[in-house]
């Protein structure tokens, strides 16, 4: 089972920012039996999906020396009565960094339209055991493929 709730990253600024795009599937195994009536993507799926976006966002803009988990998500807004099969882009942002953490920001849009936001991501920094490893990982999605060659001077 994959849980990744985002399945690409189509712009990525160092230190700065990051948008992804997610597509919900109806068989997505956390739809089953969810609202079987009118079956709707969980508000915390988006939640979660912001987080994992934003967090990846830290790892890479640390060059993968650290390792992050959110430790406080606040003012959070879900609007959303999204359906599977939506598509959704996904925005995160660094508010405020230091060594220690990362203060961060993301929303969720649906054809232009804000449907999740969270106002504070915080994101505190652990030393990465193996950052050749990490960042491999991170690689080996495709995250990165063609966004750095254009995001290059």
């Amino acid at each position: 089972m994959r849980f990744l709730f985002f399945d690409r990253v189509t712009r990525v600024e160092r230190g700065k920012r990051i948008a992804g795009v997610k597509t919900f599937p109806l068989s997505e195994a956390y739809l089953k039996g969810h609202f079987s009536r009118v079956p709707l993507v969980p508000g915390t799926i988006l939640v979660e999906a912001m987080s994992q976006l934003t967090g990846w966002l830290v790892v890479y803009s640390y060059a993968f020396k650290v390792s992050c988990v959110v430790s406080l998500i606040d003012d959070v807004t879900v609007t959303s009565g999204l359906r599977p099969g939506s598509t959704v882009e996904i925005f995160g942002e660094i508010v405020d960094t230091n060594a220690g953490g990362s203060l961060c920001r993301a929303r969720v849009e649906r054809e232009g339209e804000v449907i999740a936001r969270a106002g504070r991501f915080i994101f505190p920094h652990f030393p990465s055991e193996n950052p050749a490893w990490l960042e491999e990982r991170f690689r080996s999605y495709g995250w990165l493929e063609g966004l750095e060659a254009a995001a290059a001077p």
